[in-house]
């Protein structure tokens, strides 16, 4: 496949062990070095798609933005197929992820500044005729139902209980699932009505999608999920993944200045954040995916979240008036 790309002859290939759906590899050959990525997951991995979210990178990156478009074949393609799985090989980016305990306050703007231009230079880029819904309109999504979430409880409760002996990660799943059927009875009828603003969105902004080198963000990767959806409620559910505490608190200062920056730059409203607000802490709420993998597929790769998002639930219940201050002040 490297000669497909003229890219020399291997020299190393390494295994990146970061990212849940996708498959890595760090490439060292005689003409450099890359990033080769196998498009693994299903939901994702039609080479027709893969080349359209390529070619929107690269029209991001024409306006600046920090992305690592990929490579190009001698076909002109910049996706390969082999063996019938789809590759994409992109330039080494050097750089490390930092997480929002790692960012100051400055710093924290300056991502939810990095976010809103992405949201704005999308909408540029895309073009309507390729949009799957209109950028304004109805939720795509209707939020969960709490009797299904019920269901999902009760069955998951039952698979905990079936565990011989339990263990640490068992003692704390049945723990927040009671917890989380208690909270859900409280608030069930605070389920968010359908509606709201969408547009183009990257569709899984967190930590491990974004490459900075020094202090500056060099690089956001992995566009598998690019769409149409609530712009606001990815600013949402990235501050909830980039500026959770380990005890499951939110750092509320940081999210301030993140999400000001995000305004600014995204043009979006405090209303437009307050709603989503509403419907992010709904969808943690109702959400069970953590333990799902972990019970029914024995995929285990996500346990060590599970602490603090299971916590972030309650605590921002209980603070539901001051993250949404955060948000939308």
């Amino acid at each position: 496949m490297l000669r497909l790309y003229a890219a020399g002859s291997a020299l190393t290939c390494d295994p990146v062990d970061q990212g849940l759906l996708n498959r890595g590899y760090r490439l060292s050959t005689t003409r450099g070095r890359y990033f080769l990525k196998h498009h693994f997951d299903p939901d994702t991995a039609d080479p027709a798609a893969i080349e359209r979210r390529h070619r929107a990178t690269q029209r991001l990156a024409d306006l600046g933005v920090p992305v690592a478009p990929p490579l190009a074949h001698r076909e002109g393609r910049t996706v390969a197929v082999v063996g019938g799985h789809a590759y994409a090989l992109h330039p080494w980016i050097d750089g490390r992820h930092r997480h929002g305990g790692q960012l100051t306050r400055g710093e924290s703007a300056r991502l939810g500044a990095l976010l809103g231009a992405v949201h704005a230079c999308l909408e540029r880029v895309m073009p309507p005729k390729g949009r799957t819904r209109p950028a304004t309109g109805p939720h795509p999504v209707k939020s969960a139902d709490p009797a299904a979430t019920f269901a999902v409880i009760d069955d998951l409760l039952a698979q905990v209980r079936r565990r011989r002996p339990a263990d640490a990660f068992d003692e704390l799943a049945r723990h927040r699932l009671l917890e989380r059927r208690a909270l859900l009875e409280q608030h069930a009828e605070r389920r968010p009505p359908r509606g709201g603003s969408v547009g183009w969105v990257h569709g899984d902004f967190h930590p491990f999608n974004l490459l900075y080198k020094g202090d500056a963000p060099a690089a956001i990767v992995d566009w598998d999920r690019l769409g149409v959806q609530p712009r606001a409620e990815e600013a949402v559910r990235a501050a909830a993944i980039f500026f959770v505490r380990p005890a499951g608190a939110l750092d509320l200062p940081k999210v301030r200045a993140y999400a000001r920056a995000y305004r600014r730059a995204a043009g979006a409203t405090p209303s437009e954040l307050a709603a989503a607000v509403h419907r992010v802490w709904w969808e943690r709420l109702n959400d069970f995916w953590m333990l799902r993998w972990h019970y029914e597929r024995g995929d285990t790769r996500a346990d060590c979240q599970f602490p603090a998002a299971s916590a972030l639930v309650v605590w921002w219940t209980r603070e539901y008036d001051a993250v949404c201050d955060a948000f939308v002040a």
